[in-house]
C-alpha cells in the first residue's frame, strides 16, 4: 500500500487588515453626509493629510499607516512628501490582488479588518451609523473577488445599539462572520453595562466572534496602561509594543470579571495584535488575585477567570513569538490564531515563513490548529 502524504496545512491570517481607499466615504457615505465624508487632503506644504468630518486628525505620515513596503523611517519623517497611496500595496485595497497574495503567502483564507476604520471617533450617531455602513458596503464589495476566503467583519456604532443591531442583521444576511471591537469603553460604560446586551445577545445567537484590536483615536487619549511615559514624539518601539496591548488585555480581562461571560456565555471573543503571550499570565495573575478578593467583585459562575479564557476567548500570535507552544499548554489547542498585520508599517512581508517555522517544532496536530484549523472552527469556514 503507498502511503498517502498529508496535505498542506491550511493557513489562515487573522490580521489582514485593508487600507480603505481613499474616496471610499466621498463614493459609499450616504449623499446627505458627503460633505462631511472622511478625507485625504494637502496642505499648502504639499502634506498629505486625514479628515474627519472637516477636523484634522492626522497631520502628516499618512504614508505610514500602510507602508509594509516602505523604510520606516521615510514614512514616518513628518517631513516626507510620501501619501496614502505610497504605503498602499495594490493588495491592500483591490480584491483580486489580495487574493494574488494569498495565493503567494499560501493563505487559504484571511480575516479582513479596517485601517481608517481604527481612527475615526464621532458622537454624532448618524453620522457614524454612515460611515459604518459605507465602510461595511465596501468591504463586502471588497469581498466578491472571493466570498470564502476574505472573511469580512462589521463595523458598528456602539453609540447606537439599536443601529448598530439593524446593521448587524445586514450584514449577517450578507455572510459578514466577525464583529470589529474597539478596546474602549463607550460613554464610560463596560462591555458588560446592560446598554450594550441587546447587541451582544443577537452576536452570541449569529455565532460570530467579536473581534477587539487596537485603535488610535486623536480626538481623546486612548493609552490603556501605558499612560504619559513619553512626551511627543513617544519612543515608537515602546508604543508599538505596548499600544495595542495597553488596550486588548484590560479589555479582555474587565470582560471576564466583570461577568460579561456569564451572561452571554457562548459569546466568543479574539483578542488581535497583542501577541498571544500574555494569555497564560493574565490567567495566573486574576487567579492568584481572585483568590483574595474574590468576595468584593461580581461573583462568577465558573469559579476562576481563567475558566473564561478557554471557554469565550481566543488569542492571535505575532508571527515569531516564542511563547505558542506555552500558550497550548496552558491556555489550550484550540485558543490560538495567528496575524500578519499586513500592510501596516510594523508588518513583515515574511509572515508565514516566519510562523511556519516558528510552529515546526510542535506537533503535527498543534500546528494545523495555530496555523489555521482554529480559525477555520472560529469563524465556521
Amino acid at each position: 500500500m503507498v502511503a498517502v502524504a498529508n496535505p498542506a496545512p491550511f493557513l489562515f491570517d487573522a490580521d489582514a487588515h485593508v487600507l480603505e481607499p481613499p474616496d471610499l466615504w466621498d463614493t459609499y457615505l450616504d449623499p446627505a453626509f458627503r460633505h462631511r465624508s472622511i478625507q485625504f487632503r494637502k496642505n499648502a506644504h504639499g502634506t498629505e493629510q486625514l479628515f474627519v468630518d472637516n477636523q484634522l486628525i492626522l497631520p502628516n505620515c499618512a504614508a505610514a499607516l500602510g507602508g509594509v513596503e516602505l523604510d520606516r523611517n521615510q514614512a514616518m519623517d513628518p517631513r516626507s512628501p510620501l501619501g496614502y497611496l505610497d504605503g498602499a500595496p495594490r493588495s491592500s485595497m483591490f480584491g483580486p490582488d489580495r487574493i494574488a497574495q494569498f495565493d503567494r503567502w499560501g493563505l487559504g483564507a484571511g480575516l479582513i479588518l479596517p485601517t481608517i476604520g481604527i481612527f475615526w471617533d464621532t458622537q454624532d450617531n448618524a453620522l457614524a451609523n454612515a460611515y459604518c455602513r459605507a465602510y461595511n458596503d465596501w468591504v463586502y464589495d471588497f469581498q466578491a473577488a472571493d466570498r470564502e476566503r476574505l472573511v469580512i467583519a462589521a463595523h458598528l456604532n456602539l453609540r447606537d445599539i439599536a443601529g448598530a443591531v439593524q446593521e448587524l442583521e445586514l450584514r449577517l444576511e450578507q455572510g459578514f462572520k466577525g464583529v470589529f471591537l474597539a478596546p474602549e469603553r463607550v460613554d464610560g460604560k463596560g462591555f458588560a453595562d446592560p446598554y450594550f446586551d441587546p447587541l451582544w445577545a443577537r452576536i452570541q445567537d449569529a455565532g460570530v466572534p467579536l473581534l477587539v484590536h487596537v485603535i488610535v483615536r486623536t480626538r481623546r487619549l486612548v493609552t490603556g496602561f501605558v499612560g504619559d511615559w513619553y512626551d511627543t514624539p513617544a519612543n515608537r518601539t515602546f508604543t508599538f509594543a505596548l499600544g495595542a496591548a495597553s488596550q486588548v488585555m484590560p479589555a479582555c480581562m474587565a470582560m471576564v470579571m466583570d461577568g460579561l461571560f456569564d451572561k452571554f456565555p457562548r459569546l466568543k471573543v479574539v483578542a488581535i495584535e497583542a501577541g498571544c503571550g500574555w494569555a497564560p499570565y493574565a490567567m495566573d495573575r486574576l487567579d492568584e488575585k481572585h483568590r483574595h478578593f474574590r468576595g468584593f467583585d461580581t461573583p462568577l459562575a465558573l469559579g476562576r477567570p481563567s475558566e473564561y479564557f478557554r471557554r469565550n476567548l481566543w488569542f492571535v500570535a505575532e508571527p515569531d513569538e516564542r511563547t505558542i507552544g506555552a500558550c497550548l499548554d496552558l491556555v489550550g489547542e484550540d485558543r490560538l490564531l495567528w496575524g500578519s498585520d499586513f500592510p501596516h508599517i510594523d508588518a513583515n512581508l515574511d509572515a508565514p515563513s516566519l510562523i511556519r517555522a516558528r510552529v515546526s517544532g510542535l506537533s503535527e496536530q498543534r500546528q494545523r490548529a495555530v496555523l489555521g484549523e482554529n480559525a477555520h472552527k472560529l469563524f465556521a469556514l
